[in-house]
């Protein structure tokens, strides 16, 4: 996974906190693995409905910024 690129949960919801790469070289969520780590994603590896709640979120955040 490259630095600095956005990562997402399978949903399509942008993860911003921390972050560990396991054994096979997946990213997940976390500053280290535990119950709550969920593996992330890059957007392009998204579904199509999960890169719809993606950007839906997108421009709800643009929408939110201009009021």
């Amino acid at each position: 996974m490259a630095a600095g690129m956005k990562h997402y949960k399978r949903d399509g919801t942008l993860h911003t906190g921390g972050t560990h790469k396991m054994p096979d070289g997946t990213l997940h969520s976390g500053k280290s693995h535990g119950k709550a780590s969920v593996k992330l994603f890059h957007y392009k590896d998204l579904s199509k409905k999960a890169k719809e709640r993606a950007d839906a979120r997108k421009v709800r955040k643009k929408a939110k910024s201009k009021k």
